[in-house]
């Protein structure tokens, strides 16, 4: 918890899925308001992070955590506002899980998909090209909160890199579905991402941003991540 956050009533929350708690507490230090961070790790595989909030009494449990930890450090007049949801690579399976539930729908006001937008092919096992189809299931929540955002209900943002798993369908493939379920279009774009990273596409509409990465190695997914404070401040900032 910034030091800042300490003097406001109001505590927005940031809980990140999926990676190292220093990338979320700089973030949330940088963004210089009223934001905390939690942050959350199970294990590799989007499955374990669905599984763990399918419950929607986990996910409730995890708010009450935050706010009892909010109440010590502030004062028993303290009190969540924004709920922001972040899941890098795997940690997405929890996201999608929390959004199935409608009372968690409403309550969550933004979500940044790093990387981590995947789903399994249908037959299981066997990719696009050679026949397969995506399993849309994973798929739907994330959807419904897109459109959401297209309306200026809620704030979405996903970034993808271009690696090709082939045993499950790609961030890239399934942000191409999103985008012909929401019936958008990318614009090509060539330009300079944070860390070096190299931005060929985007999607902007309401308060739903999509933007796509060069990359296909073990590294551009990592920068992804490495990169979650400046997607989360420019979340935070709509």
């Amino acid at each position: 918890m910034p030091d800042r956050a300490r003097t406001r009533d109001v505590v927005d929350v940031v809980v990140h899925f999926h990676g190292a708690a220093w990338l979320p507490e700089q973030a949330v230090a940088e963004i210089g308001d009223h934001t905390v961070a939690a942050v959350v790790n199970l294990g590799t595989g989007s499955g374990a992070y669905d599984r763990a909030f399918a419950d929607p009494a986990v996910f409730d449990s995890l708010l009450a955590g935050v706010t009892r930890e909010v109440k010590a450090a502030i004062g028993e007049a303290a009190r969540i506002g924004r709920v922001t949801l972040v899941g890098f690579s795997a940690g997405h399976g929890a996201v999608r899980a929390i959004l199935r539930d409608p009372r968690h729908f409403a309550r969550v006001d933004a979500v940044l998909l790093l990387d981590g937008m995947h789903t399994s092919y249908v037959p299981d096992g066997i990719v696009l090209a050679a026949g397969g189809a995506l399993d849309t299931t994973n798929l739907v929540a994330f959807a419904d909160f897109a459109r959401a955002a297209v309306r200026g209900d809620k704030r979405f943002l996903i970034t993808h890199s271009e690696i090709f798993p082939g045993t499950f369908a790609s961030t890239t493939e399934t942000a191409d579905w999103l985008l012909r379920t929401l019936g958008l279009r990318r614009t090509p774009v060539l330009r300079w991402g944070p860390h070096g990273m190299q931005q060929l596409s985007e999607v902007r509409a309401g308060r739903f941003e999509l933007f796509g990465f060069a990359g296909n190695t073990g590294p551009d997914h990592i920068d992804h991540l490495h990169a979650m404070p400046e997607f989360l401040a420019r979340v935070l900032e709509q």
